[in-house]
């Protein structure tokens, strides 16, 4: 039978505490929070002397912790709650986010919402009894009222890619209708006016917009859009691709496709090319994908810009943080349309 092993060689060692700190540094833990936490009225040989000890005792602040909030009640971070982290384009907004609050020290914390009103309301609930600082929200509800406590209480709140309804809150969004409208105007000038619009969830406020800007834009070249190519609610690049597979079959195809979500714009590569119609059905697809430039052909785009949208939205946040105060309104970002060889594939009318 083995003797057993020292006690100190298999204990973890036990993590420094802010009393730890404190005892080393000879001073009372409320100096050490207050030196943490970048307050003023600590003298600054006493400073010197949390630093020193912070440094030996390898000691890291939990700033969960109640007893190290600030004295304004902050938690140094910020709650995102996204649509799809996963999506490129929820990716680019939440670094544009980390980037901005990386500057202030301040941490992004963020969660999905996956369309689901009930994963919304949870995650800002868990986020907000952590005390987040603020709130950046591209919501999948249809009535955020019930922030308005938060909000009356301080927090400041930002909507993104979605308006917020029912909370006067600033909102930063994408110009979805002119955005869809330059893909109609650019497909018309190539040539086709047999257009079909496949859009995302009719619920979502943004693919209301692009399909209000894709109308109107048919309107403007005196075409009259057929209901039998507008297809909504595609919300997967399945369902995408099955619904181009379904447009094409008809008696009278579209020549062109407008495909209104990045992932709906798979979806619909991906039929085409199964397809072998890549190259004879024009394509503009709104959000730009990875990789999208490398396709044959290059994927024709209208691309918005998250890490805009972010670092506007950060903007607004640390300056509601710092004190300013403003009415709320809309904060429209541009898209741009960046033609690649999709979009440009003639159509049978030549004007």
């Amino acid at each position: 039978m083995h003797a057993a092993a020292p006690a100190t060689s298999t204990a973890a060692k036990a993590r420094p505490t802010l009393r730890d700190v404190a005892l080393l540094a000879g001073v009372s833990p409320k100096t050490v929070s207050r030196v943490v936490n970048g307050e003023a009225g600590v003298s600054a040989p006493k400073t010197a002397a949390v630093q020193r000890a912070i440094a030996q005792l390898d000691y890291r602040p939990n700033f969960t912790a109640s007893s190290l909030r600030r004295s304004s009640g902050r938690s140094a971070a910020i709650a995102a709650v996204l649509e799809d982290l996963a999506n490129p384009f929820s990716a680019a907004l939440h670094r544009a986010l980390e980037d901005a609050a990386r500057d202030r020290g301040v941490l992004i914390f963020a969660g999905s919402v996956d369309e689901n009103p009930e994963r919304e309301r949870d995650l800002i609930h868990a986020f907000t009894m952590r005390q987040a600082d603020a709130l950046v929200v591209v919501p999948a509800s249809d009535d955020q009222s019930y922030l308005a406590g938060e909000v009356n209480a301080g927090t400041p709140v930002v909507f993104v890619d979605r308006p917020p309804v029912g909370l006067p809150v600033d909102a930063v969004l994408a110009d979805n209708h002119d955005g869809a409208a330059s893909a109609v105007h650019h497909l018309v000038a190539h040539g086709h006016r047999d257009i079909a619009y496949l859009g995302d969830l009719q619920t979502i406020p943004t693919a209301r917009q692009r399909f209000q800007g894709f109308r109107e834009a048919l309107a403007d070249h005196g075409i009259r859009p057929s209901a039998a190519t507008a297809v909504h609610d595609l919300h997967t690049e399945r369902e995408s691709e099955e619904a181009v597979r379904r447009l094409l079959s008809a008696e009278s195809p579209p020549t062109a496709l407008f495909t209104s979500q990045n992932l709906v714009t798979i979806g619909a590569i991906r039929a085409l090319q199964q397809l072998g119609r890549q190259h004879d059905v024009a394509l503009v697809g709104f959000d730009d994908f990875p990789l999208a430039d490398l396709l044959q052909p290059a994927v024709t785009v209208v691309a918005q810009d998250p890490s805009e949208m972010g670092r506007v939205a950060a903007s607004l946040i640390f300056r509601r943080l710092d004190g300013e105060q403003w009415r709320p309104r809309t904060h429209l970002v541009a898209t741009r349309l960046i033609p690649r060889g999709s979009g440009e594939i003639r159509g049978p009318h030549r004007g």
